[in-house]
This record gives structure tokens, sequence and C-alpha cells, in this order.
């Protein structure tokens, strides 16, 4: 303990990156330019508005992929009630027996679909992911480029997958037309 009965900082190695702020709480003071092991260097407003900036165009395309799902679950939707009508015709009707063969077809379309869904949400995590932790690594200052980049890559990989399942989906819809509806 020292005179003025501060305690001296010890320095333990982990205090890259880190300066004195006013303490809060119980805290000592530090003199100012002088490392704190307890407090980060937060950001800077500057450095806040860069990282919003770059976090924009994810967040664009986190908007339209949210759209997609939302023209995936809607065709989705169609298909099932399409299927619960067919569903719903007795077999003593011969005249409408024949629509029940469309049931295999909207099967695979369905399965499609389901399948254009999940790689839609699992370019939506990687994408959120991808803003947390360019936030994050902001905060913290830690480099995050090969991370983001990653992220990036995959959600994109991701989403693609989503795009040649509901191709495969809509080829299906349209190369086999609906004659009976």
């Amino acid at each position: 303990m020292r005179a003025d009965g501060m305690t001296t900082p010890v320095r333990l190695g982990l205090t890259i990156g880190c300066v004195a702020r006013s303490p809060p709480g119980n805290l000592p003071s530090v003199p100012p330019g002088k490392m704190h092991p307890m407090l980060p260097d937060t950001p800077s407003v500057s450095q806040l508005s860069q990282v919003i900036s770059q976090a924009a165009a994810p967040a664009f395309l986190l908007g339209a992929i949210a759209a997609f799902i939302a023209i995936l679950i809607s065709r989705l939707n169609r298909i099932i009630d399409r299927t619960i009508v067919l569903n719903g015709i007795s077999d003593e009707s011969l005249s409408k027996h024949r629509l029940r063969a469309d049931l295999p077809r909207l099967l695979r379309r369905t399965t499609m679909l389901n399948r254009a869904i999940f790689w839609s949400v699992m370019a939506s995590i990687a994408i959120s992911t991808l803003v947390i932790v360019a936030f994050a690594s902001a905060f913290f200052r830690v480099q995050h480029e090969h991370g983001v980049a990653l992220l990036f890559v995959l959600a994109l990989a991701a989403f693609t997958a989503s795009l040649i399942d509901f191709a495969r989906e809509v080829r299906i819809a349209l190369s086999e037309l609906d004659h009976f509806a």
C-alpha cells in the first residue's frame, strides 16, 4: 500500500487495450494514461459508426432473406391447403379421384420448400452472428476480418442452397402444371 492509501496496480499481462477511466464503485483510481486491468477501453463514436456502416450490408441481406422466407412459407401454405383439399376427396367420387394423383408431386414440392426454408434460416443465423461478432470485436478491439469473412461465405452458401431448392420446387410446379385446379 502506498502513502496515499492506494494499492500499486499489478500488471498481469492481461491489460492489452485497457486504459484507465474514472473508477466505478469501489475500484481504486488509476492515474490517467495508466492501464487498469478491469476496465476495457470502449470504442469511440467514430469507431462504432464505422462498424454500424459496415453492418448495413449484412442487415439489408438479412431483410431480403426474411422476405424470401415469407415467400417460401406462403408457397408452402398453398401446397398444404391443396393437400388438405385433395385428401378430403372421397374414394367414391370417381370423377375427382384422379386429382389425388397430384399428392406425390405436392409432397416433393413440400420437401424442397422445407429444405429451402431451413437453408434460409441457417443463412439468417450466420448473418446475425456476423453482425454480433462485428460489434463485439469492435468493442474488444479484436481483429475479426477472417471470422466475419468466414461467416459471410457460410451465409451465402446456405442462401445459395436455399435458392437451388426453391428453383427445383418452381421447376416441378411449372413443368407439371395442375390442370385440374
